[in-house]
């Protein structure tokens, strides 16, 4: 069976990773499914994320450029690879709390950021570079391939088609999986909706630990709400010292590194390639400025801005799958980041659908005899069929209910003043 997943993100190379692992062998080949990961930007194991620790005074260039990932994601990992997972939690910082604040400097709650059993685990603040280099490093080079993908050809009655925007020949395959986010290619094979911007724009990054460090609470996700905005910040890496670092357990001492982020309405969001840089940073700084957070007022006086982007959601598809083109992730539903479950829905994502087509190509490899070629492929189509069928049926209930609380708390982003 040839698998394309289109997208090498955190959601594609999980995907791999999964696929390989679980799906049982054809039976008519000595060797494996074929698979190919198609990326439109060079993506090397190497690759090093462009804001190393000594140049964390600038905003990133992806909303912030951090993200946490909740018990649940981390236990989808560690199902994966448990070699994995420790690596993951390793780059990261493990968090048990997040503190909510308000803009007047005082402690509205603290809530668990705790979960699973056997035993609780953390949830882990990491930059968005650090997990997807520990997906990557395990997916080998000749599995990428360094094109864009123009088009998604869905067929009901034979293989899927993939064009490429170089002109280059077309490729079939017998299934796409889907993982290239938002703008997804592979998503206008099912609908040609775009995504929709609800009216916030997200900036953020990096900043060293040694300016804030002694407003900075070890173990802890801050967020602080205002009446013309939202502020977040955590630790982004654990000392490299401390002992069992790779285990998302009890209270670490931070490492060099705080993200942030700050979420706010506005009424047009500038082009992110023309953005007036120093009028961006005097807007946060305006915004902001008399909010009674020490770690707020260092970050805004410090901080350099690269660039700003619209919060995008996904409206609501009544299906993520169609005759073996599969949607996971954002490109089947973006979570705004007031969820805090972005990466860790599409990492279950991969999971689930991954384990619905163990168990139909196993029932189907079963029902054969090694030397029907054509039968095999026909049973392969309907073990996808099956699968994508149950993986949305078990998928979008959780997702739906988890989008329409981040909703209810975006909301709070707005502004609340004339």
């Amino acid at each position: 069976m040839k698998i394309a997943i289109i997208g090498a993100g955190i959601g594609g190379c999980a995907a791999y990773l999964s696929l390989k692992k679980r799906l049982p062998k054809p039976l008519s080949q000595s060797q494996d499914h074929e698979y190919t990961i198609y990326e439109a930007y060079a993506t090397p194991r190497d690759f090093e994320s462009p804001h190393p620790l000594g140049e964390t005074h600038s905003a990133s260039l992806v909303v912030g450029g951090g993200l946490g990932v909740g018990p649940n994601g981390l236990r989808v990992l560690q199902r994966l690879d448990e070699e994995l997972f420790h690596d993951a939690v390793r780059a990261g910082y493990p968090y048990g709390t997040m503190k909510v604040m308000n803009s007047y400097g005082y402690t509205l709650m603290r809530m668990s950021t705790r979960g699973g059993s056997d035993p609780e685990i953390n949830s882990v603040s990491m930059s968005r570079h650090a997990i997807w280099k520990t997906l990557r490093s395990r997916i080998p080079d000749g599995i990428l391939v360094n094109k864009r993908v123009a088009e998604v050809v869905a067929n009901a009655d034979g293989r899927n088609v993939i064009k490429f925007a170089d002109g280059s020949p077309d490729v079939e395959v017998d299934l796409v999986i889907g993982a290239d986010g938002l703008k997804s290619v592979a998503k206008k094979a099912l609908f040609p909706a775009e995504g929709q911007d609800p009216g916030i724009v997200g900036i953020g990054g990096f900043v060293p630990l040694a300016d804030i460090s002694s407003h900075v609470e070890a173990g802890a996700m801050n967020i602080v709400f205002g009446g013309n905005g939202f502020f977040g910040y955590a630790p982004s890496d654990t000392d490299a010292e401390a002992p069992n670092r790779h285990i998302p357990q009890g209270v670490m001492p931070p490492g060099k590194t705080v993200m942030w982020w700050s979420s706010y309405a506005i009424d047009d969001c500038p082009n992110p390639k023309t953005i007036n840089k120093e009028a961006v940073k005097q807007d946060l700084q305006k915004r902001h400025g008399n909010w009674r957070n020490p770690v707020i007022q260092k970050i805004i006086d410090s901080v350099e801005i690269e660039t700003m982007y619209p919060v995008w959601t996904t409206p609501e598809l009544p299906t993520w799958e169609r005759d073996g083109v599969v949607l996971i992730g954002d490109a089947a539903h973006t979570l705004p980041p007031t969820s805090g479950q972005g990466t860790s829905q599409a990492l279950e994502d991969v999971e689930c659908f991954s384990m619905f087509l163990a168990h139909y190509l196993s029932q189907g490899y079963d029902s054969k005899s090694p030397t029907e070629t054509e039968t095999e492929a026909v049973a392969e189509k309907v073990a996808i069929s099956q699968a994508s069928k149950n993986y949305m049926e078990i998928r979008q209930p959780r997702v739906k209910d988890i989008l329409n609380k981040a909703k209810r708390m975006e909301n709070k982003k707005r502004n609340f003043s004339p």
